[in-house]
């Protein structure tokens, strides 16, 4: 079985805000990037747009460097090589400006005065119409405020090990996440992850003036801001149990159709970013896995 890691969806921002690495135990083991909201990060899917590109090899044996700006928070970094033929040919024929989405790994780098640079090494870029990107911004603004809530939560714990967040309904992967997070980074500055959401939103609006609720200022710690978890007919338990049920039911031999999943998840009100969210917790706890990028098998 060669189950791929979590393509995340999160905003520049807190992706280059990471600094702390996990390396993995040997060449064939992930490595991950952990985010100061305890996001566990060894790929990503990112959309926004391509602003610019620079090819800083030869003709022969080109390597792109790129920059695609995500409209919310700022911009990521990409770097496509030979050892990335795909992206490489794709990148190519692509002349910024451009909506594109980008599925990669994420790489890291420090500087000799320890500073960290993040960035993306594409394993797909393609072009994509505008309401995608639109769609791309609502799925990273829910992810950044589900993570906030569950940093919160853990927060109200009072002490944060893997065993006690684990006990309290977190996921092994999600409870590793929060414990390096915290002991790397210490309490997240809250306001910025709110200011992003709020930019993100708005930018997709007719009127970027509206107000959508979220305080303008906001105290450091999350546990001091009242966010409501999201609301819908079904907890995350019975949102586990259905999509474990679909996925068993639409599996084709290679797994479920991604967008016949969504499709079967919205009759049973759940929205495709909570199918995203719930998708994302079944990987951490090793029930589900991609076997490609259009697909999800139940181990």
């Amino acid at each position: 079985m060669n189950a791929r890691e979590t393509a995340w969806r999160l905003f520049s921002s807190e992706l280059n805000s990471a600094s702390h690495e996990i390396k993995g135990a040997d060449e064939k083991s992930p490595s991950y990037v952990v985010t100061r909201l305890g996001a566990m990060v060894n790929r990503v899917l990112v959309a926004g747009v391509l602003t610019e590109k620079e090819n800083v090899g030869t003709a022969e044996e080109p390597m792109w460097r790129g920059r695609i700006q995500d409209l919310a928070s700022g911009n990521f970094f990409i770097n496509v090589g030979r050892y990335q033929p795909e992206a490489a040919a794709e990148i190519a024929e692509i002349e910024p400006p451009a909506f594109v989405a980008v599925v990669g790994k994420v790489r890291t780098y420090k500087t000799d005065d320890d500073r960290t640079f993040v960035s993306i090494r594409p394993e797909r870029i393609i072009r994509i119409p505008e309401e995608v990107r639109y769609q791309w911004i609502l799925d990273a603004a829910r992810s950044a405020w589900d993570r906030l809530n569950r940093m919160k939560k853990a927060l109200s714990l009072g002490e944060q090990t893997e065993d006690t967040l684990i006990k309290a309904g977190f996921g092994q992967r999600e409870a590793q996440g929060l414990v390096i997070a915290l002991e790397q980074y210490d309490s997240p500055n809250s306001a910025v992850y709110l200011k992003n959401i709020q930019n993100a939103l708005r930018a997709i609006l007719p009127d970027r003036n509206i107000d959508l609720g979220l305080p303008e200022d906001v105290a450091d710690v999350p546990d001091e801001i009242e966010i409501d978890p999201a609301s819908g007919g079904s907890d995350r338990n019975d949102m586990e149990d259905i999509i474990l049920r679909l996925l068993e039911e639409l599996d084709v031999g290679k797994g479920a159709p991604r967008d016949e999943l969504e499709r079967r998840a919205e009759a049973e009100g759940i929205s495709s970013m909570e199918l995203e969210e719930v998708s994302n917790a079944l990987m951490d706890k090793g029930m589900v896995y991609e076997p490609n990028l259009r697909y999800l098998k139940r181990i």
